[in-house]
């Protein structure tokens, strides 16, 4: 076998291989995507969402355990709709954007849990203190339209958010939920 014939081997064989791997690739539609948190502020609900964060997904619904996804959140972009509360979000006490201004989830893991129910496991990076998250989703694709909720819930105490807020005015537990719309 000659050089030349094994190198146009190996160009042919990448050129088919080629499509299998960016067909796993997919976007994020920002305008069709929310990511939110939940927290109870004595008997209330305190909702807000993130209005900047962004996605790298590469996955395959048939392989799961290859998939590769991370999240990228800026915290300055917290908001509550409430302006006593976002004013404070950005300050040293919750979110101190000017320290730490991005989160990040980088998933270790990911199965698929029966049908289209899958859970991701990983880690969840806030202030420079990273902790295990555990995020059940849904995922449902239509051509080349996915779309996928999901939940996870953390401690805000874990992440040194509002730690010297008492556990009966905001509560401990909080609910992140994920909406989004990507293509491939």
């Amino acid at each position: 076998m000659t050089l030349k014939f094994r190198i146009f081997a190996a160009a042919a064989f990448s050129l088919l291989a080629a499509p299998t791997a960016i067909a796993d690739v997919w976007t994020v539609d920002p305008a069709q995507s929310t990511l939110a948190f939940e927290v109870q502020q004595g008997d209330t609900a305190l909702t807000g969402t993130f209005g900047t964060w962004s996605a790298a997904i590469d996955f395959d619904p048939n392989a799961p355990e290859k998939a590769q996804i991370s999240a990228s959140i800026q915290a300055a972009s917290a908001t509550t709709g409430n302006a006593q509360f976002d004013g404070t979000l950005p300050n040293a006490d919750w979110f101190d954007v000017a320290a730490f201004p991005e989160a990040k989830f980088i998933a270790s893991d990911v199965e698929r849990v029966e049908g289209n129910s899958y859970r991701a496991t990983g880690t969840l990076d806030i202030k420079g203190l990273s902790h295990p998250v555990v995020l059940d989703f849904k995922l449902d694709i239509d051509g080349d339209i996915a779309k996928a909720s999901g939940t996870a819930t953390l401690n805000r105490l874990d992440y040194n958010l509002g730690s010297g807020v008492a556990t009966d005015t905001v509560s401990d537990a909080v609910s992140v939920t994920l909406d989004l719309t990507a293509t491939r």
